[in-house]
């Protein structure tokens, strides 16, 4: 195991290859902070980050959509209203408006509509308010960053903690953005290009749509050639949104069956599916049987990183939850269920709260 020190002093290169080449027969699941670690801190802000690598992150996720000019911000959705003070913002009224997004209307305020400059005077706040109210004292503190501030912060807290923390990004609603006359993935690859970090540090790319990650992969890895595609994966009974686009009725469930998976590794070294496509849930949300979705994809030669692990009652399946309120922190719960999952071949995880991912992975039988 490298020293702080002896990392600090040696290139990004070299630790980066000597971290590939650190001998393990078992290599442990790795924990993506999902957002950052946003059950702690508001979601996709530089706190977020920061808290996620302290807590034992092995990487940090920033989902990105352009501005009004073309730059990549972190934000989960276009529609900013539930993450930042927009709202609150009179100069910004009258662009409150509706949209279809992926087939679904949306009202709101949208990163398109805004540029760059405009969206770094609104404040970030916390998406879950009534769930995270704990999170709501953090609200106006932080701005937006971009994909390029992300990356030099994470490069920053590679080289002063001595640890190389991968990046997750996810390109969202590609069709939707191009429609719109951008093009994140082209935005998105000369970013990569032009940094030093996300040439060398790993790096995992994930969509909902099948078109880019068909037309990524050789170009990522030209760029970093560790790079990893992750197809995240919807419901069952949804479309993926570039197929839906083009009139075509395959769904996420289709995707799911032995040959589905089989034809996505022609483009994709993992899957994303949420845990729920692991061991579905009845309605009342208690756990069934457990899926055979981990044990296909393995057998298809993918990697299954799953999404999302919650430590609140709210998001537990129902054996795992207390007595204290639906909104209530619950550890252990996270913890027991992540360890159901591990169990069943995980190969990693986005979580709200890395170091309890982490304790569960540590605890692991």
């Amino acid at each position: 195991m490298l020293t702080r020190r002896a990392a600090l002093g040696m290139s990004l290169a070299a630790f980066c290859a000597s971290a590939r080449a650190a001998p393990s027969l078992a290599p442990k699941p790795l924990v993506f902070s999902h957002r950052g670690a946003s059950a702690l801190r508001p979601e996709h802000t530089l706190a977020a980050y920061a808290k996620a690598m302290t807590d034992g992150a092995d990487y940090i996720e920033p989902d990105l959509v352009p501005t009004k000019d073309g730059v990549l911000i972190a934000r989960h959705e276009s529609n900013i209203a539930g993450t930042t003070d927009v709202a609150d913002r009179p100069e910004f009224a009258q662009r409150r408006r509706s949209m279809t997004i992926d087939g679904k209307k949306e009202t709101g305020w949208f990163t398109t509509d805004f540029t760059l400059a405009e969206l770094k005077t609104l404040r970030a706040k916390e998406r879950l308010p009534e769930i995270r109210a704990h999170n709501t004292r953090y609200d106006g503190h932080f701005d937006v960053p971009t994909f390029e501030e992300v990356i030099d912060f994470v490069a920053a807290e590679s080289a002063a903690r001595g640890k190389i923390f991968g990046l997750i990004p996810e390109i969202k609603n590609s069709t939707h953005f191009h429609q719109l006359g951008f093009d994140p993935e082209a935005i998105f690859l000369r970013t990569l290009a032009a940094h030093e970090y996300t040439r060398q540090a790993p790096l995992e790319v994930q969509s909902f749509e099948t078109g880019n990650l068909q037309t990524l992969g050789d170009k990522l890895r030209a760029i970093n050639p560790q790079a990893r595609v992750m197809l995240l994966m919807g419901g069952r009974d949804e479309t993926p949104p570039d197929l839906l686009a083009a009139g075509q009725k395959t769904t996420f469930g289709d995707v799911m069956t032995p040959h589905g998976l089989k034809e996505v590794r022609r483009y994709a070294d993992v899957i994303g599916p949420s845990n729920i496509d692991i061991i579905p849930r009845d309605a009342n949300g208690a756990w069934g049987e457990p899926s055979t979705l981990i044990e296909d994809a393995h057998r298809a030669g993918l990697l299954v990183h799953s999404y999302t692990a919650r430590p609140e009652n709210y998001f537990l399946p129902l054996q795992l939850r207390n007595n204290q309120g639906p909104s209530a922190r619950n550890p252990e719960g996270m913890i027991a269920e992540v360890k159901r999952y591990l169990d069943l071949g995980l190969d990693g995880f986005f979580t709200d709260d890395p170091a309890l991912g982490r304790r569960a992975i540590d605890t692991a039988g």
